[in-house]
């Protein structure tokens, strides 16, 4: 996801990711597969996933028993934190949104829950 979005620069990269969900806990939530998608947008302040993207990448997660479970995308200079807009457009409660940001020299990614207009931050953990 982050080398993604580098690749994106300047404008801000998007993307889905599949795998398996546990409803009882967003902890046991596995991502299998990352679908990096073209910022159909072209903007550095927003982004927009081709609806191509979508249908594409939800016909193979349910190929391989699995659901999408969320978008990633980029901010180019700000933190990785959900913006106004990012809340209005966040279209399913039960996603997870990872925001990648390129503000700083290192990137940061941080994972979130957006329901109601309520963000909510969750712990991102790399399995080996």
């Amino acid at each position: 996801m982050i080398a993604h979005a580098l690749d994106g620069m300047p404008l801000e990269a998007c993307g889905l990711f599949a795998g398996l969900a546990d409803s009882a806990s967003s902890e046991a939530t596995q991502v299998l597969r990352f679908y990096p998608c073209v910022n159909e947008a072209q903007s550095s302040k927003l982004y927009t996933v081709p609806g191509k993207a979508f249908l594409q990448a939800d016909r193979d997660a349910e190929a391989n028993g699995w659901q999408i479970l969320g978008v990633m995308h980029s901010h180019t200079h700000t933190d990785a934190y959900p913006s106004p807009t990012d809340v209005v457009q966040a279209p399913d409660p039960d996603w997870h949104y990872v925001i990648v940001s390129l503000r700083d020299d290192l990137p940061s990614l941080r994972s979130y829950r957006i329901v109601d207009g309520t963000i909510t931050e969750e712990q991102v953990r790399l399995a080996p």
